[in-house]
């Protein structure tokens, strides 16, 4: 029972905002908690940066931008990018 109801009336009262909001479920759902990000989301870059790997492209780094990145640098210039380096790989 919410704090309202308990101080103000013991029932739920029809029109009454206390009431209505004590009867709120409040839950995070999708929501990143502390700018980490979701299983789904990990795996998903995991799988990019394997990708990118397995075609000899070294990003700086497993996020998204940085495979991103390095994936258009090996596509534009037609050598796997080194990322660690900054050099392209013969």
């Amino acid at each position: 029972m919410s704090l309202h109801r308990r101080q103000t009336h013991p029932e739920y009262v029809e029109g009454c905002f206390g009431c209505k909001i004590g009867e709120l479920e409040l839950s995070v759902g999708v929501a990143n908690h502390r700018g980490l990000p979701t299983a789904k989301q990990h795996d998903k870059e995991l799988q990019s940066y394997y990708d990118a790997t397995r075609q000899g492209i070294e990003p700086r780094s497993t996020k998204s931008k940085d495979i991103d990145a390095a994936v258009q640098l090996s596509n534009e210039a037609g050598k796997a990018f080194d990322g660690i380096s900054m050099t392209f790989k013969d």
